[in-house]
């Protein structure tokens, strides 16, 4: 069975994983860019958008491999975008333009029904409107034996962090302070949930931590 695996997840050193107050103009909330300099720097932070150069080694290791072996994402809402509330209309594609990275299926979690939008380079996104779990059924389907990528935000990561679902979670500490934002692992106890660290590795300019679902 493909497994669910969370990868290159970025978190400050006090634990948030995104900013407060998510805007068009702040799609990370405010700040949040900072979490993810370690990955603009990477090769394969700058192939993501289309630019040459970049740094090799541990940092782009894990970036790279974070690609690797997945069929399909599961994206919560906020991560396709900042509307609110039932889709009004469908102007709406996305924050990456016709062709998003991730030329896979792709399932959106949401409480408002919506028809799947195909986009370029085999990305097709689909809104799943009945929880999280049937979002990793549609989606492991879709896989055909490959892994599921789940790409966030916090909201759902601590969703199916709680559910004991994910198998695996990479986290990558950011050398920065956000101050306040969206706390990845404010009241879970991962130990009760079974997760344990299971590989930690400094990079360049952030520290690779890898837990595990035993």
């Amino acid at each position: 069975m493909s497994r669910l695996r969370v990868r290159s997840f970025a978190v400050s050193l006090d634990g948030y994983g995104a900013g407060p107050r998510q805007s068009l103009q702040a799609p990370l909330g405010e700040g949040g860019t900072a979490l993810h300099e370690w990955m603009f720097a990477t090769r394969t932070g700058r192939r993501m958008f289309g630019q040459d150069g970049g740094e090799t080694g541990v940092d782009d290791d894990f970036a790279a491999r974070g690609f690797q072996n997945v069929g399909a994402w599961i994206l919560g809402r906020n991560m396709f975008g900042p509307i609110r509330g039932p889709w009004t209309d469908e102007s709406w594609r996305g924050w990456w333009g016709e062709n998003p990275p991730y030329h896979t299926p792709v399932f959106v979690l949401t409480h408002h029904a919506r028809k799947p939008l195909e986009m370029e380079g085999n990305t097709t996104f689909h809104f799943v409107t009945d929880g999280i779990e049937s979002a990793l059924h549609q989606a492991r389907s879709a896989a055909a034996g490959k892994d599921v990528r789940l790409g966030g935000g916090v909201h759902t990561i601590r969703e199916y962090l709680a559910a004991r679902l994910v198998d695996e979670l990479h986290l990558v500490i950011s050398p920065v302070l956000l101050g306040s934002g969206e706390s990845l692992f404010g009241g879970l106890d991962l130990t009760r949930l079974g997760y344990r660290c299971v590989r930690h590795v400094p990079g360049v300019r952030a520290l690779h931590v890898v837990l595990a679902n035993e």
